[in-house]
């Protein structure tokens, strides 16, 4: 099932603009490797579930994986061949707004080269360009 909010204050959403760099969320913070983005983009609830489903197939019951981002925005969209006016569509799926630097996935207790693996498979299904990045020593 796709990832939504409980509740919001405001159901429909302006669309806004993504500037700069991520300045949070940008580095590894629960496992040891992690899918960082290179483009920012909204990301949207299923496609989020499909990586998701993805490297959990891969990773099975040696590792761990974190999802690092969450769909907080909805996109409003009008049925097919409705005229123009008439007011702001209907909510129509909800979106993950990706800054470039920010981590979305992450994954503990597995090797370097099974994460490289594992996030091959996670890059196909992401809309943007996306690398992997390590953990840095504190």
């Amino acid at each position: 099932m796709a990832l939504m909010p409980k509740r919001v204050k405001h159901r429909k959403s302006q669309r806004g603009r993504i500037k700069g760099n991520a300045t949070r969320g940008n580095r590894v913070v629960f496992g040891d490797f992690g899918l960082q983005a290179m483009q920012g983009a909204w990301i949207k609830a299923s496609t989020i579930e499909a990586g998701r489903i993805a490297g959990q197939q891969y990773v099975r019951g040696e590792g761990r994986l974190y999802v690092r981002m969450f769909p907080h925005k909805s996109v409003t969209s009008k049925p097919l061949e409705v005229r123009m006016g008439t007011g702001k569509g209907e909510p129509d799926y909800w979106v993950a707004v990706v800054k470039p630097g920010t981590v979305l996935y992450e994954l503990a207790g597995v090797t370097e080269d099974q994460a490289k693996i594992c996030f091959a498979r996670l890059a196909h299904k992401m809309p943007i360009r996306v690398r992997m990045v390590r953990r840095r020593p504190a």
